[in-house]
């Protein structure tokens, strides 16, 4: 059961992760995104401040005016109100700082690449964010003077990015938390589901493997539950539940043919010892002992073939069929056992219909339907009773109703009489397996046979075949 915990972290916790992971990488992308142009919009607003003071510097000629907001830039520099987070600075042609509202001078041009993107972008605008000296992550954004002011040719804004930087990292533990919170939940709700698999299913192959060792008796807790474990573990009780059916059925099934195969046995060599010791063939227990020795021996040979009939059912008898005349052969099969109906001191009512019902059938396994029935009737049946055989169809199939006024065949055990291995309390010497030989047989024939019982009032026997009919569904 390891293999569906493996495959599942392989799988569905391995998807989970690769998803969380992307999910945290975009969060956090987006997040800095969002902070770093929130704080470029923040410099560019000011730069649109400034240009909106300049053009209200002007002079009597274009000379005058640039030296006019040259002055106005260095006392703009001077007077800056947000030098403690923003560093404001006037730069000439070359890059270089020409005043600083830190008051440190330094070269623009030799730290960062800001003020070249500007001269080469069509907006004027430049943008960078480097670490300085002093190991201080920094955003710059410089912008060309929109207006001649002297010798400045740039103006730069310097702030730190450690603030935002520490928003961001808050930001990232807060989400990897979240990500951990998920990715813990659901592992533990997978772990949770697999084992609410695993285990019954360990249970289910525990009492599979008891089972298949012979012990019938075992059986799966009922958990109540409707799903298709819970189904499952159902089906695995009703397997065991048939299969202890079957067995304790084998066994009396078993046990039965053996008392019934004894018996013959001990009736032969009981004659077999009083023969030896008669002398003259004339004598009339030497004819009896004869009599009884092959009468029971056809018993036994009787048997023997309802035995292999139904292991060869079993294994998947081979049919032979062919288009037959349904009446001539349930015709041969009444004529066949009407002596021993009259010698047992019953009658049967049987009226030949005029027209053949054609049926596509094994001569020999139609036959052999016939006298499983009879014979059973016959069994159960009590002298001075009516055996009734009758033929009826519907125009697609044809019926053939075998009824007796014998004993009949209890509730209880009426569901179970075509089973194999089954014999009724009210079952009388024989196998018991005639009426399953003859019901896989009518099966495999495409039929059916049914059988209807009132206990003390008879039994009912309705075998259904299909009428043949050359090349339709009548024809196997």
């Amino acid at each position: 059961m390891n293999s569906i915990t493996k495959r599942w972290l392989r799988g569905s916790m391995a998807l989970t992760v690769l998803i969380l992971v992307l999910a945290e990488s975009l969060f956090l992308y987006a997040g800095r995104s969002s902070y770093y142009a929130a704080v470029r919009q923040a410099l560019l607003n000011r730069f649109s401040s400034i240009s909106g003071q300049l053009k209200m510097y002007g002079g009597s000629t274009v000379a005058a005016s640039a030296d006019n907001r040259y002055l106005a830039l260095h006392r703009m520099v001077e007077q800056f109100d947000e030098k403690d987070k923003i560093e404001f600075m006037l730069l000439d042609s070359e890059g270089q700082v020409l005043t600083t509202s830190s008051g440190s001078l330094t070269s623009a041009a030799d730290q960062e690449e800001d003020f070249w993107k500007a001269l080469d972008s069509p907006s004027g605008q430049g943008e960078s964010i480097y670490v300085t000296d002093e190991n201080e992550k920094v955003m710059a954004v410089t912008i060309l003077s929109p207006y001649p002011a002297g010798d400045v040719t740039a103006l730069r804004m310097v702030t730190s990015l450690t603030l935002v930087d520490e928003a961001l990292a808050q930001r990232a533990w807060v989400s990897l938390g979240a990500v951990l919170v998920v990715l813990g939940f659901s592992v533990c709700s997978g772990l949770y589901f697999i084992r609410s698999i695993v285990n019954p299913l360990q249970q289910v192959e525990r009492t599979a493997n008891q089972i298949a060792r012979g012990d019938l008796s075992v059986r799966l807790p009922q958990s109540g539950r409707k799903d298709e474990i819970g189904r499952l573990c159902e089906t695995i009780n009703r397997m065991a539940e048939e299969l202890s059916k079957t067995e304790k059925m084998k066994n009396e099934f078993i046990s039965s043919v053996s008392h019934e195969l004894r018996t013959p046995l001990t009736s032969i060599r009981g004659w077999v010892e009083t023969i030896a010791s008669i002398r003259d063939p004339q004598d009339e227990n030497y004819q009896k002992g004869l009599a009884i020795i092959g009468a029971e021996t056809d018993r036994l040979y009787g048997m023997v073939e309802e035995l292999l009939d139904f292991s060869r059912l079993q294994a998947g008898i081979r049919l032979e069929c062919q288009p037959l005349d349904l009446v001539a052969e349930l015709t041969d099969a009444a004529l066949f056992v009407e002596p021993r109906i009259r010698q047992e001191g019953m009658r049967l009512a049987y009226e030949e219909p005029e027209l053949p019902l054609p049926v596509w059938a094994d001569p020999k396994r139609l036959r052999q339907i016939f006298l499983n029935i009879l014979d059973n009737a016959v069994k159960y049946s009590s002298p001075g009773g009516v055996i009734t055989l009758e033929l009826l169809q519907d125009g697609e199939n044809v019926y053939i109703l075998f009824r007796d006024e014998g004993r009949g065949i209890s509730p209880e055990d009426l569901e179970n009489v075509k089973l194999k291995f089954f014999k009724g309390k009210n079952a009388v010497r024989g196998s018991g397996i005639g009426l399953a030989v003859a019901d896989e047989i009518v099966t495999a024939l495409n039929g059916s046979l049914d059988i209807e019982s009132r206990l003390g009032e008879g039994t009912t026997v309705k075998v259904m075949l299909p009428l043949y009919r050359p090349g339709g569904p009548g024809k196997l």
